[in-house]
């Protein structure tokens, strides 16, 4: 065996040299398959060369194997094959080596000797981009922007629904001041507690924007900038910038900690740079240039703004009203949104509710077109983004505009537009039907409390602004999609997203996020004839694969029942002899998808083989599910199943699935559960295929296998 040439290894010893130690992080943008996949490898690498290896998946279920402070010290190189940002700090002083994800699939002994070689890292830089291709790479602004928007959700989503509740369940309409809540009661305290979760999220979003782009030193600068951004009073104005206003503090605040990171200080000065000098620095001259610069032309805008306003009140309802919904739904509670929103509520004093009842209609349709978007097209929205459509939904409800801010933040150019387009059409419908509404407030519920006049035409108002705005979402991300090449369902969005990181956020993760992903990976030959054994992986606990979401720890996954006998089942069952087929006659993917579909339809548990099919495809358009070395694992989670359900083909001369390392498909198995389903029972699904999948041995007697019940009993040692 020789090692790789390099510097001599660490650890002392009186001439005997110790094996090599390296660290490897993987993570992919869905945090899924080839995260795990890409740790397998590396871990493989090692092990066949004599050198000791440890590898964190960072994961759509969190970072595992974490590599500690004890780790690092004795390293003498880490690999970080990863298409998302990676913390490298914590690698000071180690040579540090980043490439795409699929270098570490592809390539992992070529990492191993380009390692040893790589720059050291100095901790002065900020987590690296892959410098080798991994998939499709988002830009730093992108990935940036999904950070800040998966972790300004939670705060959306409960800040919102308590203000909701504390609304429906305590308030009461009174002219004078909109809906009431008794002061000193259990509901106006409910609602403080919202309010100040609608108080963080913009300072949250701007915060892990900077984050994701600066690293640790730029969050409490994209913190504050994100807070003055949405204080008006700092510099003047009775509406702060809101969720925009934030987001452009989050840039700023990151790229000026990255400039900040480049000038040369006194090697004394170092240490307290990160925690001292530059959030000091940044955060001082981010503020100030906000204030002075930023803050006094944003009020200037807005005070003439609502000067204009003034001068149309005697001009036609259809175009004021359908100017006041473009606003109302501009920003989701931002400047242009609360320039409209205080012009109609002044109004109300001199007796004209007309134009409040204008805002009235316009302020839920953003939350309730966005919310109904994730159902009408669930396919184009992660499981984040559906759970927070929901609540969004219910935001709409009771008038709560800052719903929509998620979806919008996220897509900014196919949501903002359809938001505008639906407020316009609802206030220009409540404009021309005389709609009033006597209460500074708005959405159903003001109707529902009697502060509406023309209640029926308000809901007619609102209910095609909602539609329209809906079916104007689907339209422009699903075309927005299209011209990408990919599809988020199942991707992460929000957060996430990334995921892929997918628009839906920020993050996301998320997939993100969220979020999903796609398989796992074996080898595979044309003959029982295989490669040299592949060798035990030094981090078996956490180097498993997945198809769609992250694996499960071993211990969690129940053995499944195996048995060569009748009525044999692997896989808690849902693998049956009934769901193996020895030879696919399809040639190419889709065909191949749509012959297991029909497989698994064989069962009874299919209710819609289209729709099978269909998501399948949708999840093969978001990226392959061919995963190398062989080895395809598509995969769907749809109501078109009624329980979980696993199908395995072979095929002899093998399906073209667009593989990364160029093989052909030759082990196929299909996996569909229900969106009820879609969690642990997927997870352990994919934790018992991915890690048996790896052994090669197992392959080798899987192709070997005559007939399906001889398939099954080879099936039968996953567990």
């Amino acid at each position: 065996m020789t090692s790789p040439a390099g510097p001599p290894p660490t650890g002392g010893g009186s001439g005997e040299q110790k094996r090599l130690r390296l660290l490897a992080v993987t993570a992919c943008p869905t945090g899924i398959a080839h995260t795990y996949m890409a740790a397998e490898k590396l871990a493989q690498a090692a092990e066949s060369r004599g050198i000791d290896m440890k590898v964190e998946t960072q994961g759509s279920i969190g970072a595992e194997n974490v590599l500690d402070d004890n780790d690092v010290r004795h390293a003498d190189g880490v690999i970080v094959a990863a298409d998302k940002d990676v913390d490298l700090s914590r690698f000071a002083g180690k040579r540090v080596l980043t490439v795409g994800v699929a270098e570490g699939i592809r390539h992992p002994e070529r990492l191993i000797e380009r390692v040893l070689s790589a720059p050291v890292h100095t901790g002065a830089s900020t987590p690296a981009a892959p410098a080798g291709g991994g998939g499709r790479e988002r830009s730093v602004g992108y990935k940036a922007l999904m950070n800040g928007v998966s972790y300004m959700i939670p705060f959306v989503v409960v800040g919102g629904l308590l203000i909701a509740i504390s609304l429906s369940l305590g308030g009461h309409t009174d002219p004078s001041g909109g809906l009431v809540i008794p002061k000193d009661s259990f509901w106006m305290d409910i609602n403080n507690i919202g309010v100040i979760g609608f108080t963080l999220m913009v300072p949250i979003l701007s915060g892990y924007i900077a984050y994701a782009i600066g690293d640790r030193p730029a969050l409490v600068p994209g913190m504050i900038g994100g807070w003055i951004a949405n204080t008006g009073e700092l510099y003047d104005s009775k509406a702060g910038a809101g969720f925009i206003g934030a987001i452009v503090t989050g840039f700023l605040a990151g790229y000026l900690v990255l400039w900040i990171k480049k000038v040369r200080v006194p090697k004394f000065a170092q240490p307290i740079m990160p925690i001292i000098v530059i959030p000091i620095v940044a955060t001082t001259a981010l503020g100030l240039f906000f204030i002075y610069v930023i803050g006094k032309p944003i009020s200037w805008v807005f005070e003439h703004l609502t000067s204009w306003l003034s001068g149309m009140t005697g001009t036609s309802a259809i175009l004021l009203g359908a100017i006041l919904g473009l606003m109302i739904a501009f920003d989701m509670g931002g400047p242009v949104n609360k320039t409209a929103f205080l012009f109609g509520a002044g109004l109300i004093a001199t007796g004209n509710q007309t134009v409040m009842g204008m805002c009235a209609a316009a302020i839920p349709v953003m939350p309730l077109g966005q919310g109904l978007a994730t159902l009408i097209r669930k396919r184009l929205y992660t499981e984040q983004e559906r759970e927070t459509g929901l609540a969004s939904l219910f935001m709409g409800c009771f008038g709560i505009s800052e719903g929509a801010i998620p979806f919008a933040a996220a897509r900014p150019a196919q949501v903002i537009p359809a938001n505008m387009l639906g407020g316009a059409v609802a206030g220009a419908i409540a404009g021309v039907a005389g709609v009033e509404d006597a209460v500074p407030h708005g959405g159903p519920i003001v109707a529902v409390l009697g502060a509406v006049s023309g209640v029926p035409m308000f809901f007619v108002a609102v209910v095609i602004g909602t539609v329209v705005t809906a079916l104007t979402t689907v339209a422009l991300v699903d075309i927005s999609e299209r011209k990408r090449g990919g599809a988020p369902g199942g991707g992460a969005g929000l957060g996430t997203g990334v995921a892929t990181p997918q628009p839906a956020l920020a993050g996301a993760a998320a997939v993100g996020p969220a979020s999903t992903g796609a398989g796992t990976a074996a080898q595979t030959v044309s003959a029982p004839a295989i490669p040299a054994p592949a060798p035990a992986p030094t981090s078996a606990d956490t180097a498993s694969t997945s198809a769609d979401t992250a694996p499960t720890s071993a211990d969690t996954a129940k053995p499944a029942a195996a048995s060569s006998a009748d009525g044999a089942e692997v896989l808690s069952g849902y693998l049956t002899e009934q769901t193996v087929k020895v030879e696919l006659d399809a040639t190419d993917k889709e065909s191949a998808i749509r012959e297991m579909a029909g497989l698994l339809a064989g069962t009874g548990k299919v209710t819609d083989v289209d729709e099978l099919v269909a998501t399948a495809l949708r999840r093969e358009a978001q990226g392959t599910t061919g995963l190398g070395e062989e080895i395809a694992i598509p995969h769907a989670k749809t109501d078109a199943v009624t329980a979980p359900i696993v199908g395995f083909a072979r095929s002899a001369p093998g399906v073209e699935w667009g593989s990364l390392d160029g093989t052909k498909a030759r082990l196929v198995f299909m996996i569909a559960v229900p969106e009820a389903a879609a969690g642990d029972e997927h997870l352990r699904i994919l934790a018992l295929l991915s890690r048996k999948l790896m052994d090669a041995g197992f392959r080798e007697r899987l192709l070997a296998a005559g007939g399906e019940r001889a398939v099954l009993g080879v099936l039968g040692e996953i567990e």
